[in-house]
């Protein structure tokens, strides 16, 4: 199909490849304007214009879409069809009713649930077993167009935010091209969401991290996981914070934020059992094991965690 891809994040990127290595014709690419980033604030290219700069496809970066700023690009470039992938601010209507087939999203959870900017992540924060990529079509709401097709993904133990976005970014690639042939030969399903079945993923702040050790086991493990690698989790050793990097269920029971083990492993205390720390960091010091950190900077016993 003749398309124009909208998106921004490395998440949008891996749709755009799988799209064009199906053969699709994207007559262009629209992308956020290139924002300063790390220490040198320098001016970086978002992953998407990276990746079609890669492919040789023109990159368009408007301030903005309002009051038909981008009408007479569509004009130009005609497409059948608008594929957009967190693309990050609401499409006017003049842009959503431009081409023939409309425009298309994937969305990284199995709607109406997750609507929101930040479903990865809180699908692992709730606790989900699974989560997946519905693509659907795109109306003025927030996520609430009529979805087309799904893709189910299972959320593993081991799985952080971070493993969790590459496996469903391929999913999507997937989904996109079987979704965009089933549009076109009219065999596309078209189904309502249920709006008394949805549910918020808001974005993620970094107080968020702040880990509540009267909580679950179950769930500190998840918010660690759920939230790497930004905002990442944390927490207060005498008034310092330092960064929860990964951890482990573990056997003990004490005062929430007690370390109930200090010797080679460092494991704290929860609302109804414990967590083995197995890495952190310090703040201004670089990421290491908990068994390196205790080697060289020791954490009494009975040490309470958090504040």
């Amino acid at each position: 199909m003749r398309l124009v891809y909208m998106g921004t994040p490395d998440f949008a990127a891996t749709v755009l490849k799988g799209l064009y290595d199906a053969g699709h014709e994207i007559v262009g690419v629209i992308s956020q304007p290139d924002k300063p980033k790390n220490r040198g604030m320098q001016l970086l290219p978002t992953p998407v214009k990276a990746c079609a700069e890669a492919l040789g496809l023109p990159v368009y970066q408007p301030e903005s879409l309002r009051n038909g700023a981008i009408l007479s690009y569509l004009e130009e470039k005609a497409p059948e069809i608008i594929v957009v992938v967190a693309y990050g601010k609401l499409l006017p209507e003049y842009v959503l009713n431009f081409p023939k087939y409309g425009c298309v999203n994937m969305h990284a959870s199995l709607l109406p649930k997750y609507r929101g900017a930040a479903p990865i992540q809180w699908s692992i924060l709730n606790g989900e077993k699974e989560t997946g990529v519905t693509s659907m079509h795109m109306d003025k709401g927030l996520d609430t167009g009529d979805m087309i097709l799904k893709s189910t993904v299972e959320i593993k133990d081991a799985d952080t935010a971070a493993s969790l976005h590459d496996k469903l970014a391929d999913s999507a690639a997937l989904l996109a091209v079987e979704t965009l042939k089933k549009l076109a030969d009219g065999t596309a399903p078209r189904e309502k969401q249920n709006d008394a079945d949805s549910s918020y993923a808001p974005l993620l702040t970094k107080e968020l991290g702040n880990v509540d050790w009267t909580v679950s086991t179950r769930e500190i493990l998840d918010k660690v996981r759920g939230l790497f690698p930004w905002p990442g989790a944390y927490s207060y050793k005498d008034g310092e914070r330092f960064k929860i990097i990964e951890v482990s269920g573990a056997e003990g029971k004490g005062t929430p934020g007690e370390v109930l083990e200090n010797r080679g492993k460092l494991v704290v205390a929860t609302g109804d059992g414990a967590v083995e720390i197995l890495t952190l960091q310090l703040a201004g010091k670089k990421q290491m094991s908990a068994s390196a950190l205790l080697a060289g900077n020791p954490i009494p016993k009975h040490t309470i965690f958090g504040g």
